[in-house]
């Protein structure tokens, strides 16, 4: 089951050319709505400003050895291995999540642009690496929402709580969810394959075509802001916080209370 291609088996009552304007719309969307989350919240203007300050506040030009070596460490620390969070099991969730949707969404491009009809000649790879990926965002998604969210540990909530900068986890998990089922019921000529697929269509096309109100550009800001931090802080251009005092008794000793109980 997981060495078949679902979007070629669906192409036997949908056609080609539909499942492919179907994904071309999704990746539009993506692009689209990033682009007017730039514009409409400025995050573009603010990135430019906030360089422009670093920059003419630096103290020291970096070689060329620095800042590649500087870029790469950025790459591996904060980028392909989420290193800013501290929280082992939150920096897992978030990897299985953004690992598992490039590995989804790669193999999804790749069966429906280059495979779209024949099951038989697609590359087994690529329906175990869609199958794949689409489990490790559902495990990630879910033990995010139901055991790592901060505000249902810190305040009590319910788990089922949602709120609109839930919208990208949320939409994201009931894609891949309703992919999986989708695939498994059309694998096993299941009754309710037509209700799967529209499910799947509809959660999708919530995650994508809601990209200026949720956080999915977040995925392309944090590297970028990754990026801008590390090379300030290599050419000296970003605020530092003063170095902890390591004789506190010059600033006097604190006077001692009496109370009563």
């Amino acid at each position: 089951m997981i060495e078949i291609n679902p979007f070629a088996e669906l192409s036997r009552t949908v056609s080609v050319e539909v499942m492919q304007g179907f994904v071309t719309l999704m990746i539009a969307l993506v692009a689209g709505g990033t682009l007017f989350d730039i514009i409409h919240k400025g995050s573009a203007k603010y990135f430019f400003q906030r360089w422009s300050r670093e920059k003419g506040a630096k103290q020291r030009d970096p070689d060329l050895g620095e800042t590649v070596t500087t870029i790469a460490k950025t790459t591996v620390h904060d980028v392909l291995t989420q290193g800013e969070f501290c929280s082992f099991k939150r920096r897992l969730a978030h990897l299985l999540s953004m690992w598992g949707f490039v590995a989804y969404a790669t193999a999804t491009s790749v069966m429906v642009y280059s495979y779209p009809t024949d099951a038989i000649s697609t590359p087994a790879y690529w329906p175990q690496l869609w199958w794949v990926g689409a489990a490790m965002v559902s495990a990630g998604g879910y033990w995010f929402w139901f055991f790592i969210r901060v505000d249902v540990a810190a305040e009590g909530n319910s788990p089922f709580r949602f709120v609109r900068a839930d919208l990208f986890v949320v939409s994201l998990v009931l894609s891949t969810t309703f992919a999986l089922i989708w695939a498994y019921c059309q694998a096993t000529d299941s009754s309710m394959t037509l209700v799967a697929l529209a499910l799947y269509l509809i959660s999708t096309t919530v995650l994508f075509g809601s990209v200026p109100w949720s956080k999915f550009s977040h995925m392309f800001f944090k590297p970028a802001a990754a990026y801008q931090k590390n090379l300030a802080h290599l050419n000296g251009g970003r605020n530092h916080l003063p170095a902890p005092a390591d004789k506190p008794a010059i600033l006097g000793k604190p006077k001692k209370h009496s109370h009563n109980y």
